[in-house]
């Protein structure tokens, strides 16, 4: 498992929609950032995925985003995973993704569930412009 930080996106409310590379990736880390530990396990548990819980949300302090980092930079590899969907889009995550590239440390992003365009897709409505403003 190469050394960074992994975004991996999840479901929204099925557990099977989650893809096999988020669940691959999920299993190699060495640790997992979640928004709630406790509703991530729902997941991680469902897919025998056993790694180190840390709670990582809009409250972390810097210090919890400077563990991280060291971590990272010592050849760590850590998932950031929300509660339910992808990772900074309405969701904590925004600091430590920008630490990460401040400081050279790679960030890779997967595809996955995404509410607005889920929503989008059944609307009926035109999709080939849309404006995404947040949650109301």
């Amino acid at each position: 498992m190469k050394s960074g930080l992994y975004i991996i996106p999840t479901p929204l409310g099925n557990l099977g929609d989650i893809t096999m590379r988020a669940v691959d990736i999920l299993k190699k880390v060495d640790l997992i950032a979640c928004e709630d530990t406790r509703h991530s396990q729902k997941l991680l548990s469902h897919y025998d995925i056993r790694k180190p819980l840390i709670s990582y949300h809009d409250h972390s302090s810097e210090n919890d985003r400077n563990r991280m980092l060291d971590q990272l930079t010592q050849g760590k590899s850590i998932a950031l995973i929300s509660d339910a969907g992808t990772p900074l889009i309405a969701d904590p995550g925004y600091k430590l993704v920008k630490a990460c590239r401040d400081q050279g440390i790679p960030v890779t992003p997967l595809p996955g569930p995404n509410a607005a365009i889920t929503a989008l897709s059944a609307s009926g409505l035109p999709t080939d412009r849309f404006f995404f403003v947040g949650f109301l």
